[in-house]
């Protein structure tokens, strides 16, 4: 039986994908980080490949530190770029599909209107630039492939903003959060989901449509609308202040408008997506 590999385990998408996995009985899953299998390194990822029957690889390992980007390009671009060309090498060598995890900040911000696949990218910071470069490099290399771009991931595991607004709502007494920048959080797990379906679609009815998709939850809010949620489900008190950006000056510019267009996902896949709230809530479920 060919197997599903999925590399960034340890990541929280990476997470999320494993946890649901073990409902799927019918297929056999491959688990690795950095520790199992470094994608970094051309001849590890060509040992393993040939050591194991892939028939699908979902790549969630990634360069995610926006800022350290700027001044640690190289080694961003390693993992976010080369790493890629990797992993697409190998699946034009052993004949095994990829569904590679992007950005919403291959976009500039400017638009007023959700972002489809087919608008122009023009990243304004590193990080997207080398996500962008690993798109490119996968579709040169390997165009059967699967780009799913995503935006403000999180989850109840690692280092993200529901964490952070969480500890620092019980620390602080009140805090401001920026309401210039709009996009949509997505919750790690709704995300794995829909990967998942593709997954299955494919291993099991052969069922494959490449290119790019966008996904996140559905709905719009501002990051001064995100923390006022956090805040609501968790029962935290901390008054929370709407701020500009400019208050807060970052080493990466970030997007001031990221929302995704997500209809040809759910046109093509027939996937449903959730509201972000609710997709706050069944996180909050999980906590």
């Amino acid at each position: 039986m060919k197997k599903v590999l999925v590399t960034g385990t340890d990541g929280q998408l990476g997470i999320k994908i494993k946890e649901l996995s073990k409902k799927i009985s019918s297929q056999e899953f491959i688990f690795t980080d950095i520790d199992e299998l470094d994608i970094n390194n051309e001849k590890s990822v060509k040992t393993f490949c040939n050591n194991n029957s892939i028939g699908l690889l979902i790549n969630c390992a990634a360069y995610t530190a926006v800022d350290k980007t700027e001044d640690d390009y190289d080694n961003a671009l390693k993992t976010n770029c080369e790493a890629v060309k990797n992993l697409a090498n190998a699946s034009i060598e052993h004949h095994f599909k990829i569904i590679h995890i992007s950005t919403d900040y291959v976009f500039d911000g400017n638009a007023n209107t959700p972002y489809s696949e087919i608008h122009q990218t023009n990243p304004v910071n590193l990080y997207g630039k080398t996500k962008l470069e690993g798109e490119k490099a996968l579709m040169k290399i390997n165009n059967d492939s699967i780009i799913l771009r995503t935006s403000w991931l999180y989850s109840e595991h690692g280092n993200n903003f529901l964490k952070t607004m969480l500890k620092l709502g019980k620390e602080s007494k009140f805090l401001k959060v920026v309401f210039d920048q709009t996009g949509t959080p997505t919750y790690a797990g709704n995300l794995a989901e829909a990967i998942l379906i593709i997954c299955n679609q494919y291993l099991e009815k052969n069922l494959w449509h490449s290119g790019i998709y966008h996904f996140s939850n559905q709905g719009v809010c501002s990051w001064f609308d995100f923390a006022h949620e956090i805040f609501k489900l968790s029962g935290i008190k901390t008054p929370i202040i709407p701020v500009l950006s400019n208050e807060f000056p970052t080493k990466a510019t970030r997007p001031k408008y990221s929302v995704l267009d997500k209809s040809k996902i759910c046109n093509i896949y027939n996937i449903k997506i959730k509201h972000w709230t609710e997709g706050l809530k069944e996180c909050f479920e999980n906590l």
